[in-house]
């Protein structure tokens, strides 16, 4: 069997490199996806992330009095997609696995189908509301919470299905990523409360965690700090998304609930265009990256927003 995330970690004598990208959009084939992942591949990613989101919907009135749903946007195959990496490119692959838009049944299915195809590495969130919406709602029989989502893969882990009566069942062997987040996540009340939850997710049988981007590696080594005084001994993976527009000066931080550092700032208002800005971004990603390299980060985790020339050069610069 092909070695898990965690396993990759502990046979490394130096940082890995992964990163992240969006499955295409419905409609769209495997040709923008082997676009930002060939660039990549001379860096030898231990693994590749690929995410999940929800659809998006709009609600039209009728004439009748009644509400018709459209779905406008759409990123479906991510089980697709990570077959087709892992086959092609015979590299691990990480597939998000959400509870947004799933129920329990829908969850224990996609985690059968990647069984099937071989592939032994998820991460575990809850993910995004919906789009319009203040909060998060989970499926009828939905997972509410990435600890029950994690709880949930643990448990096929260990043989137990949602179908208590199935008879000679398999345990599975998925190694479970989680998110964490430096600058708290935007729902919670303060990062202790944050840490408190992330403590759950390991304890729910979560084998490592990925940062949310950050822009000052400080907030990076206070995290783990942090996490380390409460006990939590897992791999803490630092994710990186360089800068690419003047726009996420005010996009980021409202987005991510992730501070830019006023140096950057200063930096991004100085670029006459958008080349300048992605040109920043790379120049100070370096610097991160070299910084978190020098103290021993088990891997940089690239979001790649499906767009890799920028951390191509990043990756040259530091691997």
């Amino acid at each position: 069997m092909k070695d898990r995330v965690i396993e990759h970690i502990a046979k490394a004598k130096s940082t890995l490199f992964s990163f992240e990208l969006l499955p295409p959009l419905k409609g769209q084939d495997f040709s923008s996806t082997a676009n930002a992942i060939d660039p990549l591949m001379e860096f030898k990613p231990a693994f590749i992330n690929i995410t999940y989101h929800q659809e998006e919907v709009v609600y039209e009135n009728l004439s009748n009095g009644l509400i018709k749903k459209h779905t406008v946007r759409k990123r479906p195959g991510t089980v697709g997609i990570a077959a087709a990496i892992k086959f092609r490119y015979g590299v691990n692959v990480v597939p998000h696995i959400i509870c947004g838009g799933f129920t329990r049944e829908e969850t224990e299915n996609a985690l059968i189908d990647l069984q099937f195809l071989g592939v032994n590495d998820v991460l575990a969130v809850r993910g995004d509301p919906q789009v319009g919406m203040k909060k998060f709602i989970p499926e009828p029989d939905g997972n509410q919470h990435a600890t029950e989502l994690v709880k949930q893969i643990n448990k096929l882990n260990n043989g137990l299905y949602l179908d208590e009566e199935l008879l000679n069942t398999r345990s599975m062997n998925f190694c479970i990523g989680v998110a964490g987040y430096p600058e708290k996540h935007a729902e919670s009340p303060n990062l202790d409360s944050d840490i408190h939850f992330l403590k759950k997710k390991i304890e729910a049988g979560a084998h490592y965690i990925v940062t949310q981007m950050f822009y000052d590696n400080q907030k990076y080594f206070d995290f783990v700090d942090r996490c380390r005084a409460e006990g939590i001994t897992v791999p803490i993976i630092p994710g990186l998304k360089p800068v690419t527009t003047s726009e996420q000066i005010v996009s980021i931080p409202k987005t991510f609930n992730v501070d830019i550092p006023a140096g950057l700032v200063k930096e991004m208002l100085k670029c006459k265009d958008n080349l300048q800005v992605r040109q920043l971004g790379v120049e100070w990603s370096i610097a991160q990256a070299k910084e978190l390299m020098e103290k021993g980060v088990p891997v940089l985790h690239f979001y790649t927003m499906g767009k890799s020339d920028n951390i191509q050069k990043i990756a040259k610069a530091v691997f």
